[in-house]
């Protein structure tokens, strides 16, 4: 894989790779005339729930459905306005999103604590957001990226979680894909995100205090003990020799799936060449499974699960979980008053149910 690092007109970084031992030149110019970007985030301290709040209040104003001639993600080409990237043609691109949530340029004078709430805590929005552009194609989706291209992100995304690890402050590196508009999204073409958040994320907090829990009160290691039950267990969708998805015992999600390697790895980076090659294929196919389900592709996030940088990695095992709110032809799963409201998750389908039908889409899409 082949790295080239540029700069966009208002000094943002943008990366571009390429498969294999050579590349063309990446040297194209962004001729827009851009401010600089402003990032007023900051963190906000919920005392009552233990938990950092983003405000982002700038963001606001970011582009928001586009027509397909207008998409900020394609590439730069003769007879259409200069788009985020300048080259005419790539491959997998990345770069520092416009809009960011956080930034490593960011107001770092706050007061203390918000106006008149003494026990919530301030802090600037330090962290950085970057965008992960899969294809030059706009009508693309993930599951059909083939093989090899797949691969490159997996590379990617590795290499993006390496080096954003390394910057001083980042406490853990989220690496996502929202699609569709039933999700929230607001470009369609096809492209993932990257968060290096300055604190550790909720979930993998209350992940972490289960390990232990588990560790303390029966001896045994947690993420061992689940992986070991589903692989052998009724709800395996899809398995290869280095990875096994399944449809979680307690899913949340209409249609959920968690994809766990068979070797403890705590992230992207660790793992090693025979274990991406595999993780490139049993994503693909799990992905067709959720477009083909319906009659038309299911809306999805997409969102792996990493260790914290600074603490906790010799316990936790690297997975990604693929849920998707639509529960059945043109009904979606919204989040209502027991979800919402006190985050007590009641399902409408069966884990079990979803894994068989899940395992026979593949026959009937043959």
């Amino acid at each position: 894989m082949i790295r080239t690092s540029r700069r966009l007109a208002d000094g943002r970084e943008i990366l571009y790779f390429d498969a294999g031992d050579t590349a063309p030149p990446r040297d194209a110019e962004d001729p827009r005339d851009l401010p600089p970007v402003s990032t007023r985030s900051q963190l906000r301290w919920d005392p009552l729930l233990g938990e950092w709040v983003v405000l982002a209040s700038h963001r606001q104003t970011r582009t928001f459905l586009p027509p397909a001639d207008l998409c900020p993600l394609c590439p730069t080409r003769p007879g259409r306005e200069p788009t985020e990237v300048p080259e005419a043609d790539y491959q997998v691109v990345v770069f520092e999103n416009r809009f960011p949530s956080l930034a490593t340029a960011v107001e770092r004078d706050v007061p203390p604590a918000a106006p008149g709430a003494p026990l919530t805590e301030l802090r600037p929005g330090f962290g950085r957001c970057e965008v992960v552009v899969f294809t030059s194609e706009h009508d693309r989706s993930f599951a059909t990226l083939g093989a090899d291209r797949a691969r490159l992100v997996v590379d990617v995304w590795a290499e993006r979680t390496a080096e954003l690890s390394a910057i001083e402050g980042v406490e853990q590196v989220y690496v996502f894909e929202n699609s569709g508009e039933e999700i929230g999204v607001t470009l369609s073409h096809p492209h993932g995100q990257i968060y290096a958040y300055p604190f550790v994320t909720p979930r993998v907090e209350k992940v972490l205090a289960s390990v232990e829990r588990h560790r303390r009160e029966a001896g045994g290691d947690l993420f061992a003990d689940v992986v070991s039950a589903e692989r052998a267990g009724p709800r395996v969708v899809a398995a290869n020799e280095h990875w096994t998805a399944f449809v979680p015992a307690a899913a949340r999600w209409p249609y959920e799936l968690q994809v766990f390697p068979h070797r403890r790895v705590p992230d992207l980076p660790a793992l090693t060449a025979a274990e991406r090659d595999a993780l490139a294929g049993v994503y693909l196919d799990v992905l067709g499974r959720f477009a083909r389900r319906f009659d038309t592709p299911m809306p999805y996030i997409a969102s792996w699960n990493q260790a914290p940088v600074t603490r906790g990695r010799e316990d936790w095992w690297l997975h990604l979980q693929l849920f998707s709110l639509r529960r059945a032809p043109g009904k979606l799963k919204y989040l209502a008053g027991s979800e919402s409201g006190m985050g007590a998750f009641i399902s409408d389908t069966t884990p079990e149910d979803v894994a068989e039908q899940l395992r026979n889409v593949k026959a009937t899409g043959e």
